[in-house]
This record gives C-alpha cells, sequence and structure tokens, in this order.
C-alpha cells in the first residue's frame, strides 16, 4: 500500500509503500532499534508489516507487529519507527501515523463480528497522551487502548488517502 512520508527537514513528501515483512527485513538492536525484531518475527501467528521508501525499498522506516486475538480481534503487538525518524531531529515524519493507520485498514480486513474495524493495543505509559490527542485512540484502562472504527477510518484517510462511505 502506498503512502507518502514527509521530510522534516524541507516538508517534501516521499514516495513510500508498506508491505509484508519477511525475517530479512527484521531491523536489529546493534543498530539502535529498541525490540528484538528477529526473535519476534518467530511468534507463531504473527504478521509483520514495513514501511519503506519506494525509491529505497531495502531502508526499513518503521515496523508493525500484529495479531488476531480469538479469530476476531486485531491487536497491534508493536510498531517502532527506524531509528533515524525519532522526534522533531528525524528525517521523516508520518511514519508511525502511517503504520497505525494501516493496522486500522487491516482491523477492518481481518476482524470479525464486534470487533470489526476495532484495533486494541498497549501503550507504554508516557505515550497514552500522545495516542490519544495525535492519533484519536480511546483509552480503556491500566495500559490498554483501542481504536474504535470511527477513529481508524479518520486515520486512513489521513495517512492512507483512503475515502470511506459514511456509514
Amino acid at each position: 500500500m502506498k503512502v507518502f512520508l514527509k521530510a522534516i527537514e524541507n516538508g517534501e513528501l516521499v514516495e513510500a509503500i508498506i508491505t509484508k515483512a519477511e525475517k530479512g527485513d527484521m531491523p536489529l538492536r546493534k543498530d539502535g532499534w529498541q525490540f528484538t525484531w528477529k526473535k519476534l518475527f518467530s511468534t507463531d501467528g504473527a504478521l509483520f508489516y514495513k514501511l519503506a521508501k519506494v525509491a529505497t525499498p531495502e531502508e526499513v522506516e518503521g515496523i508493525l507487529m500484529l495479531t488476531l486475538i480469538n479469530e476476531e480481534m486485531l491487536y497491534m503487538n508493536n510498531l517502532e519507527v527506524a531509528p533515524h525518524n525519532y522526534g522533531s531531529t528525524g528525517k521523516y515524519d508520518n511514519v508511525a501515523g502511517c503504520l497505525i493507520a494501516f493496522a486500522c485498514y487491516k482491523s477492518f480486513e481481518l476482524g470479525k463480528n464486534h470487533y470489526l474495524g476495532f484495533l486494541t493495543f498497549e501503550s507504554k505509559t508516557q505515550l497514552i497522551e500522545l495516542y490519544e490527542r495525535k492519533y484519536g485512540a480511546t483509552f480503556a484502562m491500566g495500559q490498554k487502548m483501542f481504536f474504535d472504527p470511527g477513529a481508524g477510518k479518520k486515520l486512513m484517510k489521513k495517512f492512507l488517502l483512503i475515502e470511506f462511505n459514511k456509514q
């Protein structure tokens, strides 16, 4: 799925793509990544997606891990932005937004019954307010949060450039 990253230095939009990730795509902790992606990749039933610029598909800008709970509720296990994209000094903005929006998109594809269009996840405590304010997530309890179908559609429209019928 094509998306656009925003170059922090000049605001230029850069074409990128989200594709299914393979084991060889998994980034390494020694390169500054926080999660042990190669180990996570062995998780049964997990789905992995990477975001990369179209011009350099081998360079991972961000990575996402999803699982389907009880074959009906999509769960965002992990999401990480490449170390070179951290904060205001990073190269590209919209990496996390694009990956979250893509996860919301997958929740409409994979979610079932009452969970169709819902994406659940656990947030680090310091990120709860950011997920609420910037992305429209709903706080449930503890560190549990979710995106309901309406919030997911807004993110998809903003980051994936997808238009949905009003329902």
